[in-house]
């Protein structure tokens, strides 16, 4: 099942839901995915049943509410504060690679090895625990919260202050906090993990810095589980045209960490557990353009897709304005 959010005229919310190739339909009396969400956290039955409970009326037109710019993110709260976007790295077999090359260090001694591949070294040793064991926990990172999320087919805005914007095609899972606190997962979604990567390049301590950016994830969420094996396409068009096209994977098959260890590595914590809260957590990508040298424009669009997952995620990137930051004093 893969479910998305419109947004109508009167401010109110569309929920459709479809199988994949099937026109979509609004599930009845929904007022977002989020109370969807929360009625199956809090009731123990699953996302599909309460679906199912309500029932489907109209056909949902969702190529047409792409282009007249009305997706809203997949799931978002009434307060934006408490959707937390997060995201773990080096996570894909392959990730290593690109990321060595960025970080690589400045000795002599060709033999000494990165941080970063020391990190994908442990994952590859302890990130697939077996059942009641505790895996190695990943590089982890914090992106923002729901003021940074930008719908599918708006604009990712890098600040005037950054040295890149740039895309990371990824999956993410999304997760609803139950009122007992229990984390619950919705399902997954591709998405962008825009980042800075000429700054995370200077130094892999600017990670932190470099992850500060806006994120996108949609226009779908596939509601369940994730099969195995991934495949997407990830693109940069420039003028209309495609710049840049690249096959990237995910899924277990494809990675060094299971969902399972990198889940709980994030929600152990008890900030995450917060009951009512949306979390969107990035599994990570092996496959970036800045890797293959691409520099992104102003008014470059992203674009990527997975087989599985709906609609591809469609994003324009946009600079944003100086501005100036005065400190007061109280």
């Amino acid at each position: 099942m893969l479910m998305s959010q419109i947004r109508n005229e009167d401010g109110s919310i569309t929920v459709a839901v479809r199988e994949e190739g099937e026109p979509a339909r609004a599930v009845r009396g929904a007022l977002s995915v989020y109370d969807l969400a929360r009625e199956a956290a809090n009731s123990g039955r699953t996302f599909a049943d309460v679906v199912t409970t309500r029932g489907v009326a109209g056909v949902v037109d969702l190529q047409a509410a792409y282009a007249e710019g009305r997706f809203l993110p997949p799931i978002t709260h009434p307060d934006p504060a408490h959707l937390h976007l997060t995201g773990t790295g080096l996570t894909h077999l392959g990730s290593a690679a690109t990321r060595d090359a960025m970080h690589a260090a400045a000795t002599a001694d060709e033999a000494a090895m990165t941080d970063s591949m020391k990190m994908f070294r442990m994952g590859l040793e302890g990130g697939k625990p077996k059942p009641g064991e505790t895996g190695v926990q990943p590089e982890w990172f914090y992106k923002g919260n729901g003021l940074q999320l930008a719908s599918p087919g708006g604009d990712l805005i890098s600040p005037a202050f950054a040295a890149d914007g740039g895309e990371e095609p990824e999956i993410a899972g999304i997760y609803i906090i139950a009122d007992n606190g229990q984390p619950f997962r919705l399902g997954l979604a591709v998405a962008n993990e825009f980042s800075d990567h000429v700054t995370e390049r200077i130094n892999y301590l600017f990670l932190a810095h470099s992850k500060l950016r806006p994120a996108s994830f949609g226009p779908e969420i596939r509601i369940g589980n994730a099969p195995q094996d991934i495949r997407g396409t990830s693109r940069i068009l420039r003028n209309g045209a495609v710049l840049w096209e690249k096959p990237f994977l995910s899924g277990e098959a494809n990675m060094s960490h299971s969902f399972a260890n990198l889940e709980y590595h994030h929600f152990k914590y008890g900030l995450f557990r917060a009951p009512g809260d949306v979390h969107v957590h990035m599994f990570g990508t092996a496959t970036l353009s800045f890797g293959d040298g691409v520099r992104t424009e102003a008014g470059d669009v992203f674009e990527m897709e997975a087989a599985g997952f709906g609609l591809p995620l469609r994003n324009r990137l946009v600079v944003g304005a100086e501005e100036v930051v005065s400190m007061g004093v109280l």
